[in-house]
């Protein structure tokens, strides 16, 4: 279980925003509803994807590029076929990939499952799991833990099928030392820079050159149309704030649910494992018991060396950095054997070893944590919370209907909406179709209604615009701004100035280029170099990614040799290598090279495969519920 763990601590981090987002952005009735009635935009070997699946899939891709890009990104490009066909395309190679591992027979063991778990930050407290977090988030997400499990365990199977296609991969040895000695050389180099700024004095601009720029290029200098906006937000939150619950309320609650309040005995322990897994030869689990029974006469000798043993010794990769130290855990969360040990164990006292699917366990009890129920003053504002928000949304839906009616019944002003709701007018600052500062306007179908007839023309409130989960918006403009040029006049000294600095960067690019055949050609061109530093790929201060690639790509068979990079600012810097030096590659390298490029190779040939699948699994595009979708 341990090493399952870490080897997959990368992909259970990934899988956990897969699998929260769409959660967080559809609400968890919508999740469990995977058609909700709604036609199929495609099937794969006759497993359906809905257009209700598609839609969430894709709001959830569009929420993540909007984060990712800070928030201001043009709509229509978040709203693009390319996005949309890579949604669809992502849902297609999930039903593949679920098919190919299920007919493959692969399957994860509730050990793994509950490792996997276990490995996910949200769920540690000071890198422990925590059994607490897990419940609050599968309360908070009114998730069942089954439900959520196997959400995980479909995403591992898949991860292991991905992983046995790296594993079949083969390298030549070759190609791996030679990949290894590319990124282990360093170079040693010096560099100087062609800076623009010197040819500035010399270069007079044509008197007409900027004006000429401006009628050229007319849709840089335009101001989009833009609009300012009153709005009112009415969401679960601000529903919450309102309401009150009273002690005698929180003490009843908290006597009806008693049993939530009881804490199954915990208990804390370190391990040392020597690995043998189930597929273990006779041989190896032989040499692995007759270890680990030394290490667990050593350990019983000297108790208080044990976390040293496990640091020196443990082949569990996660806690033989820590000594050994797995933290707390309930019943349930470890395998058998392990767990049937631990709880038969006194405070202090070492056990093993301790045969498990992994291999063999030396085992230390280093805590008991009794059972017990928390008191109401240890719980007394979680329950809080719990009931405000369980108040809250028992009523949503009818204050969110009442909202919206209001909003569109009287569209000539939000406040009555706004006096009914017990809600703030807010103003906006000036919005473009291409987004808003504020995330809660940043919503493309409230921009699109924004931008409307109705709005612009009639006045009109939007309706009332989902634009996250549990929370509403309806707006009305209060000022509208069609789109204009700026003067010439505003613009003209901004104009002659980008000019001056595009004309000195040519200039200061021939000027490198002159040096560099020069330099090339075993003439001296006369430059300051800066002193010599010794770069590589892992440490290249002063040089970004695309200069790096240049300088290791340059010819250094006669040095020195010379090349030209641009810096962040554009300007050309000339490079002068004049050493190279090629390390020993040691085993553990060539062999993480080996693995890195088996996971390339890899890759290519899953989707390959998974491009025949796709052939062979008769996958059908539904292209008109797909487009009706789309409008």
């Amino acid at each position: 279980m341990f090493n399952f763990v870490h080897g997959n601590r990368r992909f259970i981090q990934v899988v956990m925003v897969i699998i929260v987002l769409p959660f967080a952005f559809f609400g968890i009735e919508s999740y469990f509803d995977p058609s909700g009635g709604s036609a199929d935009v495609a099937s794969v070997g006759g497993q359906k994807i809905s257009q209700q699946e598609y839609a969430r899939a894709l709001d959830s891709q569009q929420q993540r590029l909007r984060e990712a890009l800070g928030g201001r990104v043009d709509p229509a490009l978040l709203d693009s076929p390319d996005i949309r066909a890579a949604v669809l395309n992502s849902l297609i190679r999930e039903r593949l990939l679920a098919s190919e591992a299920a007919e493959t027979g692969m399957t994860v063991t509730d050990a793994e499952l509950h490792s996997a778990i276990a490995a996910i930050p949200a769920f540690q407290d000071n890198g422990k799991f925590s059994i607490k977090l897990y419940e609050n988030f599968l309360r908070n997400q009114n998730l069942a833990a089954q439900t959520f499990e196997q959400s995980i365990k479909q995403g591992l199977l898949q991860e292991r099928l991905i992983g046995a296609y790296a594993e079949t991969a083969l390298v030549p040895e070759r190609v791996a030392e030679r990949v290894a000695r590319l990124n282990e050389q360093q170079r040693e180099v010096s560099q100087v820079l062609v800076s623009p700024d010197q040819f500035l004095t010399e270069i007079k601009l044509e008197p007409d050159a900027a004006k000429n720029y401006y009628d050229s290029h007319q849709v840089e200098f335009q101001i989009p149309e833009q609009v300012r906006v009153e709005y009112l937000e009415l969401s679960l939150d601000k529903l919450i704030e309102q309401i009150e619950v009273s002690d005698e309320e929180l003490q009843a609650y908290y006597r009806e649910h008693a049993a939530e309040y009881e804490q199954p005995e915990e208990r804390e322990a370190s391990h040392i494992l020597i690995s043998a897994g189930a597929d273990a030869d006779d041989k190896t689990r032989a040499a692995a018991k007759e270890k680990a029974q030394q290490l667990a006469a050593q350990a019983k000798k000297d108790p208080a060396k044990f976390a040293e043993l496990a640091k020196k010794n443990s082949q569990d990769p996660g806690s033989a950095e820590k000594g050994g130290d797995l933290g707390g855990f309930r019943r349930g969360a470890m395998v058998k054997p392990f767990e049937d040990a631990v709880f038969s164990m006194k405070v202090g006292e070492i056990a093993g070893p301790v045969e498990s699917p992994f291999g063999y366990h030396i085992i230390k009890l280093n805590a008991i944590k009794s059972s017990g129920k928390s008191s109401f003053d240890q719980v007394r504002k979680q329950i809080e919370a719990d009931m405000k928000k369980q108040k809250a949304g028992a009523t949503f839906a009818e204050a969110a209907e009442n909202f919206s009616n209001m909003v569109y019944e009287q569209s000539d002003s939000l406040k009555p909406a706004a006096e009914a709701a017990k809600l703030t007018i807010q103003t906006s600052p000036s919005i473009s179709r291409k987004g808003a500062e504020a995330p809660l306007l940043n919503n493309d179908k409230l921009l699109e209604a924004l931008f409307s007839e109705d709005a612009l023309a009639q006045k009109r409130n939007t309706e009332a615009i989902e634009v996250a989960p549990n929370t509403l918006v309806s707006a009305r403009v209060i000022e509208h701004k069609p789109a204009s040029l700026r003067p010439f006049e505003d613009v003209k000294t901004e104009i002659a100035k980008r000019l001056l600095f595009e004309e000195a960067g040519r200039r200061a690019r021939q000027d490198a280029e002159a040096k560099l055949a020069q330099l090339q050609k075993g003439e001296d061109a006369k430059l300051a170099w800066s002193p010599a530093q010794t770069i590589s790929r892992a440490k290249h201060e002063g040089f970004d990614e695309a200069a790096l690639r240049q300088i290791f790509r340059a010819d250094a068979a006669v040095l020195p040799a010379y090349t030209m990079v641009t810096n962040p600012d554009g300007a050309p810097v000339l490079v002068k290598i004049s050493r190279v030096n090629d390390t020993e590659i040691g085993a553990d390298k060539r062999k993480a090279v080996v693995q890195q490029l088996r996971q390339a190779s890899g890759q290519e040939t899953l989707s390959a495969y998974l491009a025949s699948l796709r052939e062979e699994a008769d996958v059908k595009i539904m292209q008109e519920n797909l487009e009706r979708r789309e409008r």
